[in-house]
């Protein structure tokens, strides 16, 4: 009797542990999927990653390679590609050949085997050339040593200079030598002079001081603005420039021949006094 209590309180308590032990795995996993829906609902969605990948710098330079490359071709053989129906046609030595269909365009092309390129599209109609492989070439040198000098040049550069006409002439001429420097490397030079406070000053002074420094830079510099009264006209500004090459050359031709007829000048005076000796 004894063994069959004990047996039934046994028994007993195994059903109690076992109903406790799925009670207590139950509320872990309510717990515990919360948590992990919690987890995949924060979670970043795919579009958003997508979407931030269409500004990635990857695809950026691709882009301006691509642009870039569509540019360097713009002048190129465009072949039978015309967009226009009526064209401007120049042949390859640039003379007009008038309006004219596309399709007689294409077909003098393949007669004369030529290439057509755009010269000017905002043109009415717009202007094509037909040009050799040669000329293309050549034009494209052209055009890549000018954007070359454009990048090279860069902005100009203007310096300024400021004194008074009571200036004394050793420091008038120390700042016409660094003038002088400024325009020698391009610069464009504002020079401003004020009125001296001295009561007998000419009223031209401050237009001969600057006519003075333009004549100590014979064939360097020029006027790019004429003197011009400022501050009331209590002051004269004006801006020089370095001359252009064909200004130089016109400035040198100008000295040839001023030396060849100095050079005559003496000679025909040399035979004339010859002739008195005789």
């Amino acid at each position: 009797m004894a063994a069959l209590l004990k047996r039934l309180m046994l028994q007993t308590l195994r059903t109690e542990n076992n109903c406790i032990g799925r009670c207590f795995d139950k509320h872990i996993v309510q717990k515990t999927v919360p948590a992990q829906l919690s987890l995949v609902a924060s979670a970043p969605r795919l579009p958003y990653l997508i979407h931030a990948k269409r500004f990635s710098t990857v695809e950026d330079s691709q882009d301006e390679r691509k642009t870039k490359k569509k540019n360097d071709t713009t002048f190129s053989n465009i072949g039978r590609k015309i967009g226009e129906r009526i064209i401007r046609v120049l042949d390859e030595k640039g003379n007009d050949l008038g309006n004219m269909h596309r399709a007689d365009a294409i077909r003098l092309m393949e007669e004369r085997d030529l290439r057509l390129v755009r010269r000017n599209v905002s043109t009415e109609p717009p202007e094509y050339q037909l040009m050799t492989g040669t000329q293309i070439h050549q034009e494209r040198l052209r055009l890549r040593d000018m954007e070359k000098a454009k990048l090279k040049a860069g902005p100009a550069v203007t310096k300024e200079l400021t004194f008074s006409s009571n200036i004394e002439q050793h420091d008038l001429d120390t700042k016409s030598k660094q003038i002088q420097q400024w325009i020698e490397k391009k610069y464009k030079v504002q020079i401003t002079i004020k009125k001296g406070k001295n009561a007998d000053e000419q009223e031209n002074k401050m237009e001969e001081i600057l006519n003075q420094i333009v004549q100590t830079m014979p064939g360097i510099a020029t006027f790019l603005s004429k003197p011009q009264p400022v501050k009331g006209g209590k002051g004269l500004m004006c801006v020089l420039r370095h001359l252009t090459k064909k200004e130089e050359k016109a400035h040198g031709d100008l000295q040839e021949a001023q030396k060849r007829d100095i050079v005559n000048k003496e000679n025909g005076n040399d035979k004339e006094s010859n002739v008195l000796h005789q």
